[in-house]
């Protein structure tokens, strides 16, 4: 059976830290949707791990990493992705092996699609053009998944197939060669080539990879990347990504249907943060969102760009729990929001003269809000009964509010700094 790892708001939650935590206890970690336009840092011993691409279960031996046909890929970012870990591998391999010794240990779907270098192009004219920034990472993501759904899409299994690709390349720059995109049709060719003696080990049918798992009673953990508020359908449209980031992006992306999803994790922090142009009822644009900046180190994983910060928005936490059948919360990053004075949830909008306590299409919406008196020291505490007990009461309004219980609290960005319940 599998469990779901997915972030409940706009991102940056810390799956990374959760999957990371869980992922012993597992066969198989899972990648499903998105680009390297994600990022997960994981910190072990006081060491930084930045993933993109490869799911978070890399660091444990024992586990096999799949990148499902959900995914588009940039094959330089993960090629460069992988070498950080074939050299911690290679301390321990053998020195005249020529095998990866990610080999049996990651796994590429054949049917996930490519970013080329032209969608980084046309990701960036696109935002160019537009009358308000969306405010994306400018990788290509939006336009290799356009490529996809117009069914022009590049997969990773047209490698190993020079006619078709070569057929393929060719039809796609004449469709942009009215922008004069500067790009060489050969060069562009033999880079996918080498691509694909590059990564020829590591490709697969990840579904009937993941179905055999299945039935071999093998346990699977499927990671997701953003949050479910920048969901294509389900999100703060049209400032979202270019995929599904709600459950259903774990079936379609994957092949896996809704009988193997036993257990749904919806990741959260204690409050809210967002990357990029959109709505957020929530934002503090004071000194008090700058402190949570700081505190909770909030910059970008992949870009560096500072978040957007503000109070936690369970209007939003309670609508991504439905939305996604959630079955268990992990609060993330409870320890940033110690030695303030008070603490702020929004429980409900006002929109129009009117209180409504779910999200509206039209966004124009002002955040009503419960005080929470605040507390001392939550940092690296590892028992439920160490916390403060303005701190419990504030986990028990979320679990109340949400009707989601809480089954992990994360202390601090180290590995073991955290609560299982």
């Amino acid at each position: 059976m599998a469990l779901v790892i997915m972030g409940v708001q706009w991102g940056d939650e810390g799956k990374g830290k959760i999957v990371d935590k869980l992922a012993k206890q597992y066969d198989f970690v899972v990648r499903y949707q998105g680009g390297h336009n994600a990022g997960h840092t994981i910190v072990v011993n006081g060491i930084k791990y930045a993933l993109h691409l490869i799911p978070s279960g890399i660091l444990y031996p024992q586990c096999k990493n799949v990148i499902g046909n959900g995914v588009v890929i940039d094959l330089k970012a993960l090629d460069n992705e992988m070498r950080q870990f074939e050299k911690i591998y290679n301390d321990n391999a053998s020195p005249n092996s020529n095998k990866s010794p990610l080999e049996g240990k990651l796994f590429i779907s054949n049917k996930a699609h490519i970013i080329l270098p032209y969608h980084i192009i046309l990701d960036n004219l696109n935002e160019q053009k537009r009358s308000k920034a969306i405010g994306t990472t400018g990788k290509g993501i939006g336009p290799a998944y356009t490529d996809k759904i117009a069914r022009c899409g590049i997969q990773i299994g047209d490698l190993f197939h020079k006619d078709k690709l070569r057929a393929k390349l060719q039809a796609n720059l004449t469709m942009i060669s009215h922008l004069n995109i500067s790009l060489d049709f050969e060069s562009l060719l033999q880079e996918l080539e080498s691509y694909a003696i590059r990564f020829k080990p590591f490709i697969v049918d990840t579904t009937q990879l993941l179905w055999r798992a299945i039935d071999n009673g093998k346990k699977i953990m499927l990671e997701g990347a953003q949050g479910s508020m920048l969901d294509i359908d389900h999100g703060t449209y049209p400032f979202v990504t270019s995929s599904n980031t709600s459950i259903s992006g774990c079936l379609s992306g994957t092949g896996l249907h809704t009988k193997d999803i036993q257990e749904v994790i919806g990741v959260t922090k204690a409050y809210c943060t967002r990357v990029g142009n959109g709505t957020f009822p929530t934002e503090l644009h004071d000194s008090l969102g700058e402190a949570l900046r700081k505190k909770g180190f909030e910059f970008g994983t992949t870009t560096g760009r500072s978040r957007r910060c503000g109070w936690l928005d369970l209007v939003a936490i309670k609508y991504a729990v439905r939305l996604n059948g959630c079955t268990q919360l992990a609060l993330m990053k409870i320890d940033v929001l110690d030695g303030f004075d008070e603490v702020k949830v929004c429980i409900g909008y006002e929109c129009n003269g009117e209180i409504i306590d779910y999200i509206p299409h039209d966004l124009e919406i002002k955040p009503i809000y419960k005080t929470f008196k605040g507390w001392d020291k939550t940092e690296k505490l590892r028992h439920f009964s160490q916390l403060p007990q303005q701190a419990r009461e504030y986990i028990a309004f979320i679990e109340e509010f949400t009707q989601c219980k809480i089954t992990l609290i994360s202390t601090s960005p180290e590995r073991d700094d955290i609560i299982m319940l």
